[in-house]
């Protein structure tokens, strides 16, 4: 079960503001590729721009408060923020939080298309993402 820093999620009211900020001034270029496809429809339906360093995303969301209460989930990943990470086997890992006794909310792929997503809180109540995404996408 491998894990690997995806993206971090940063939440704003200002998606154009933080998206030239992080292209002029950061360095960064607009991500063109392996960018998610949102599903507006089931429980996210904010804008968001995407750039990155080439290796690793920043996902510049549209903060929405009413997110969890939409999807019926605990966590709300788009209330303040996250860190995410992928693995190739999330079934594996869900099994390792339930071991650890970390409790979770499973999204599933109501916020993007072909990725399923858990989030959960460390510690110091930081959201955390990890997503796998579904075969053939």
């Amino acid at each position: 079960m491998a894990l690997r820093l995806h993206h971090i999620n940063l939440v704003t009211q200002k998606v154009g503001e933080m998206d030239d900020f992080y292209r002029r001034v950061m360095g960064q270029r607009r991500e063109d590729t392996g960018v998610p496809v949102l599903e507006k429809q089931k429980g996210y339906a904010g804008d968001v721009a995407f750039v990155t360093d080439g290796v690793v995303q920043t996902h510049l969301a549209q903060r929405d408060l009413g997110a969890g209460f939409a999807t019926g989930q605990i966590v709300n990943p788009v209330e303040r923020g996250h860190i995410a990470f992928r693995t190739d086997d999330l079934q594996g890992f869900m099994r390792h939080l339930d071991e650890k006794g970390v409790r979770y909310s499973d999204w599933g792929d109501r916020a993007v298309a072909g990725w399923h997503q858990i989030f959960f809180y460390d510690p110091d109540g930081n959201v955390i993402e990890v997503h796998q995404v579904e075969e053939g996408e």
